[in-house]
C-alpha cells in the first residue's frame, strides 16, 4: 500500500517497527556488566567462599540480565495483520478493528492504545523520554490506526 496522507498525518509503509534508542542501549550495557562482573567475582573470591556462592555470583548477574532483558526488547510493531505491543513481561496483538485510538498525554512515560473491548494498554516501546521521535511515532501509529482500523475520524 501506497503512502498517503490521511488526516494531515503520514502514514507509513508496513510493516513498521517502532522501539526505544536509549532504553535497549542501558539495559542490555547493564546486562554484560553484570554477567561480566558477577563471573569475575566468583573467580576472583577468596577461597573463604566456596562453590555455592560463587556460582550463587554467576547465577544473580544472568538472572539480573535477564531481567534487563524484559525492559531492551520492548518495541511495537505494525503490520498488515495489526498492531504487536512487546512490553517487559506479555506480548500482545490486536488486529486493527480492536484498537481505537492511540494517545500519549503530557507528562506520560509512553503512549496509550485505547481498545474496543473498553481497556487500555501502554506501549512501553515509545518511550516520551525521545520526545521528537515519540511524538513521530504516535503520529504515525495513530495515521495507521484510523486509515485501517474501524473507528471513525476524529473532528
Amino acid at each position: 500500500m501506497p503512502d498517503h496522507e490521511t488526516s494531515g498525518r503520514e502514514t507509513p509503509k508496513l510493516p513498521v517497527t517502532w522501539r526505544p534508542r536509549r532504553a535497549p542501549i542501558i539495559a542490555y550495557g547493564l546486562a554484560v556488566i553484570m554477567v561480566v562482573g558477577g563471573v569475575f567475582l566468583a573467580v576472583t573470591l577468596p577461597a573463604a567462599f566456596k562453590w555455592p556462592d560463587r556460582v550463587g555470583l554467576a547465577v544473580f548477574g544472568i538472572l539480573v540480565a535477564g531481567l534487563l532483558h524484559l525492559l531492551g526488547r520492548t518495541r511495537v510493531e505494525a503490520d498488515e495483520r495489526g498492531i504487536t505491543i512487546v512490553n517487559p513481561l506479555r506480548v500482545h496483538h490486536y488486529e486493527w478493528p480492536e484498537v481505537l485510538d492511540i494517545t500519549m498525554a503530557e507528562g506520560d512515560p509512553w503512549p496509550k492504545l485505547d481498545l474496543a473491548n473498553g481497556l487500555a494498554l501502554g506501549a512501553m516501546g515509545i518511550q516520551s523520554t525521545e520526545r521528537e521521535r515519540a511524538r513521530k511515532a504516535v503520529s504515525e501509529l495513530s495515521a495507521l490506526i484510523h486509515d485501517r482500523g474501524e473507528a471513525p475520524d476524529r473532528v
